[in-house]
């Protein structure tokens, strides 16, 4: 399951910058099915540079491999890859019902750099603790 959070106001489209962003819907994908799993909220804020809004919203996106904005800023986006989500930045308000039957067809057929790394990063994950739970033997 790969989980995507979107930043949005009204749950329905991308329309949002990260900063300022109102909410996030989160959703897993399995390539096959898109669940809405969790929904953050936030008070309005002003795009005006303050840091101290940052850490809530980064800490609201744990376990997401990516959030979809409108834009971010360059200390939002280093806090970002830092935590291990990818932020993407789209030109204009898109559907999150657009965006998420994309994702799902990356996940599917590949070839899309951000997924396939949060892909292989999952299976990595998952086959490190399946190697843990087994136990070393040197």
């Amino acid at each position: 399951m790969l989980k995507v959070a979107f930043a949005s106001d009204d749950r329905i489209t991308v329309n949002q910058h990260f900063g300022a962003a109102q909410g996030f819907a989160i959703y897993a994908l399995d390539g096959d099915r898109a669940q809405l799993v969790e929904l953050a909220e936030f008070p309005a804020e002003t795009m005006d540079g303050n840091e101290n809004k940052l850490p809530a919203k980064i800490a609201a996106l744990s376990g997401c491999a990516a959030v979809v904005c409108l834009a971010a800023g360059a200390s939002a986006v280093r806090h970002l890859v830092a935590a291990g989500v990818q932020p993407i930045r789209l030109d204009d308000e898109t559907a999150i019902e657009v965006l998420l039957r994309e994702i799902g067809l990356a996940i599917r057929q590949g070839g899309t750099s951000w997924v396939d790394k949060a892909l292989k990063k999952g299976t990595d994950a998952a086959r490190f603790e399946r190697m843990a739970a087994d136990g070393w033997e040197g």
